[in-house]
Formats: structure tokens, sequence, C-alpha cells
């Protein structure tokens, strides 16, 4: 099972920057035992929400061929929780990006009021891992189609971002 931490795409600029959210719901199984009467989302959750949007920024910078992994957190400051009925909005800003790996920060709002900020290090697996699969390319294509990452996606030119060539062929090679 794969957990998704982010709902969908707000903005999402190639190279740059991504705004994503998340709708908490008291419906979501872990907030029954975290805390059990009062239910908070753990940080370590809301570090993988931020996560989750800007290593799919940063993959996005190799159309997607890159393997991009979380490598560090270099710094979290949590200013407040996140608790059912709250919808956090992710804003990932790419700072640094190598051949090796990327250095983005990620805020976390709830409306106006900051919730939290990250500075997180991604970096693109080696050779080695060619051959490993992360994710099939059918299921990133169609994960990246529910957060309407080609819907608000725009390129450096502000063209819009279209579905990466080589997935939609693999998709279709791909039996279900």
């Amino acid at each position: 099972m794969r957990w998704f931490w982010i709902d969908r795409f707000v903005e999402f600029e190639c190279g740059r920057r991504a705004k994503a959210i998340k709708n908490i719901s008291l419906a979501e199984e872990h907030l029954q035992d975290h805390f059990p009467g009062y239910p908070v989302m753990p940080a370590c959750l809301i570090i993988e929400g931020a996560a989750q949007t800007g290593g799919l920024l940063v993959a996005q910078c190799s159309d997607f061929r890159e393997k991009v992994v979380l490598a560090k957190v270099s710094s979290a400051r949590f200013y407040a929780e996140a608790v059912p009925g709250d919808t956090l909005v992710y804003t990932a800003v790419i700072e640094a990006l190598q051949k090796d790996g990327a250095s983005v920060q990620v805020t976390v709002h709830r409306r106006e009021e900051l919730l939290a900020d990250l500075q997180l290090m991604f970096a693109h697996l080696d050779a080695e891992f060619t051959q490993k699969t992360l994710f099939r390319p059918k299921t990133l294509l169609f994960w990246l189609r529910a957060l309407g990452t080609f819907q608000v996606g725009r390129l450096p030119d502000s063209s819009p971002l279209q579905e990466p060539e080589w997935m939609c062929q693999a998709e279709i090679a791909e039996p279900d």
C-alpha cells in the first residue's frame, strides 16, 4: 500500500516551485490513535507531505526519469498542530538543484497561519539503482494525473506541462 499525504497540486512551476494541499479528515485511521480523544496529525506525516510535494517537483526536473528520494531533513520547525478539518498548504521551492540532488525549502500553512517550515535534501539514486523500481511508470502517471499535476503544471516558458511521452508509452505497453 502506498500512502499519499497530499491531495492535489494547486500550482506547479517546473524547476522552481509547487503548491499542494492536504485536507485532514477525522476518518483517517492514524488520527484514531494519535491521540485518543485529541486527534492531531503527526509531525512525521506533515514532513512526508512536504517531502512528496518537494520530491515530485525535483523529479519533474528530469522528466521523472531520475529516482528521487528524501535524503535528509536538514531542519523542521513546527509552530502549531494540524487537526481534523484543517487544510494544509505545502509550498515547496527549489533552492539548489545539482546532478546528484536538490535542496528544497517547504512551508506549511493553515490559511494564513504558518504551521511549519522545513529544509529538505533530495538525492538522485546512482547507477547501481537503475534496475530498481520505486514506482511503475503507469502507477506514477496515474498518481500525477490524480494530483492534478498536468492541469496546473507550467514549464518555465509558461506553456502547459505535458505528460511525459515515455510514461504514456509505458502505460500503453503495461498490461493491467
